[in-house]
This record gives C-alpha cells, sequence and structure tokens, in this order.
C-alpha cells in the first residue's frame, strides 16, 4: 500500500541500513527512498550499496515525504524534530525507531497534530530477521499501523502491543540479541575448555542455537517440550540442565530482561 510513496529515513546507520535493505528486497524502488545522514562516508556508503537518494539536510529528505522513519539517536530528537518540523503536515506519518522515547514526547515537539507509530526492531533485520513491536500514537489510525507493520515485516516479524510495553520489548528483543550472542560465545569457550578447536566449537555453537530456534519456529511447540525430547533419564543433556539450574541461568536470565526493560524506562523519562 505504500509502494508508489517517497520515503524519507532521518539517520542512515545500521538499523537504517536494515529499513533500506528489506525496502528494496520487498519490491520498493531505491529512488523512493530518500536517507538524511551527517557523515559523508556513510552517505557515500548507502548511495553506491543501495542507490538510494542521500542528503545532508534533514528538512530536504523530510519535505513531501508521505512516510519519515526516525532512525536518531534518543538524544537527537530534539533538535532534529524542531529541524522538519516545517516539512510536516498532517498526512505524514512518522515511524520512530528511537529507544526510550514516547510518542507523546515526539507529538509534543510539532505545532500541530502528527500521526506517531513507535517501533522497537532488532538488529536480525540487518539479516531480514528481525523482531519488531509497534505501538500507535494519539493521532495514528488503523491504516497507519497496518502500513507500519508492513514495513517492518520486510525486515522479518512483527507485533502490534500497546506503548507501555515497549520497554519489556527494548529489554527482551531489542537487547536480546547480545544476550543470545554472549551465550553463543560461552558455548563456545566452553567447547574449547573441553578440548576442541575454536573454529569447531564457535561453528557447533552458532549451528546449534540457529538449528533450535528454527525447529521451535517450525515445529510451534513449547520450548519445554521440545528440551523433553533430547534429555533423557540419567544422560548428558540432564546433567548439563542440572548446572544451569545449581548456576541460575533462568532468574538470570529473566533479571537480565527486566534491568534492561527498566533502563529504557529510566532513558524515557530523561526525556
Amino acid at each position: 500500500m505504500f509502494r508508489n510513496l517517497g520515503i524519507g529515513i532521518i539517520g542512515g546507520g545500521n538499523m537504517a541500513e536494515a529499513m533500506i535493505k528489506g525496502l528494496i528486497q520487498g519490491g520498493i524502488a531505491a529512488d523512493k527512498i530518500e536517507v538524511a545522514e551527517p557523515v559523508a562516508g556513510r552517505r557515500d556508503f548507502l548511495a553506491e550499496r543501495y542507490a538510494v537518494g542521500v542528503s545532508a539536510d534533514n528538512t530536504k529528505v523530510a519535505t513531501g515525504c508521505r512516510l519519515i522513519l526516525l532512525a536518531i539517536k534518543p538524544q537527537m530528537v530534539d533538535s532534529v524534530l524542531s529541524g522538519i518540523s516545517s516539512a510536516i503536515n498532517g498526512d505524514t506519518l512518522l515511524i520512530s525507531i528511537m529507544a526510550g522515547v514516547p510518542c507523546s514526547i515526539i507529538e509534543s515537539l510539532f505545532p500541530t497534530p502528527v500521526k506517531v507509530v513507535r517501533a522497537m526492531p532488532n538488529t536480525p533485520a540487518l539479516a531480514l530477521q528481525g523482531a519488531t513491536a509497534i505501538a500507535a500514537g494519539t493521532h495514528a489510525s488503523a491504516e497507519d499501523m497496518t502500513l507500519a507493520a508492513e514495513i517492518f515485516t520486510m525486515v522479518g516479524k512483527c507485533w502490534q502491543v500497546d506503548e507501555k510495553l515497549i520497554d519489556a520489548v527494548t529489554g527482551l528483543s531489542g537487547s536480546g540479541p547480545a544476550y543470545v550472542l554472549t551465550f553463543i560465545e560461552a558455548l563456545s569457550d566452553a567447547g574449547v575448555k573441553n578440548g576442541l578447536p575454536r573454529e569447531v566449537a564457535s561453528g557447533l555453537a552458532l549451528q546449534t542455537v540457529y538449528g533450535t530456534a528454527c525447529l521451535l519456529n517450525e515445529t510451534g511447540e513449547h520450548p519445554a517440550l521440545l528440551r523433553e525430547k533430547v534429555t533423557s533419564p540419567g544422560g548428558t543433556t540432564i546433567a548439563g540442565l542440572q548446572a544451569l539450574e545449581v548456576g541460575g541461568f533462568r532468574g538470570t536470565v529473566m533479571r537480565c530482561v527486566e534491568a534492561a526493560t527498566q533502563r529504557s524506562m529510566e532513558l524515557g523519562k530523561k526525556k
């Protein structure tokens, strides 16, 4: 429903690049995408790699776009949005991927009502396997939410939630790739500790996590049920699981997500 719309992206970092890649692979013509990025080298890279339009001028990119993706750092919200306010009208949809910035803050920076959708994607979007949750601002319509969901489905999977839950999304899936990467690294280190060459240990760890995720996704079963299928009485797996329980693995993961959620809430209060 947005294939003929001009799409402006303010900020040209990794997540912006993931969105560009997904939009183009999803059938959006590169000449429909304009990116505002202050770093010349980054502009050159995006233009060369994806053939999108680039500019150092935020207002130039925002002018005339029906859809604008805000892919900037949270601390830049005041200066950037005040700078593009003249280019925004009631028909413009603003999609924000800024962590910790509520829709109400964005809405308050414009003199007239604006349509805002808040999104929390994660870095696997770079491989078109992202997990994104979206929430509607005060003036966003059902059609706007459908449009936002269609965009993020191009880089993975998308869920709609109430905005009050976005901090929990940030703590779980937004920061989650870092937890998973740490787990993969720990598996690899454990393999090396027990005599495996690093290359073999790293490959086994990565494929084990990837394959297990694929299996879980394909079967749709509860993780506990799948775990039972590889846990034989008196076997190696139950011995390993006991060590995880003694180390408080599940409780640690839950506290990890809670800590990240609380930090997201704190960042939002500072705006």
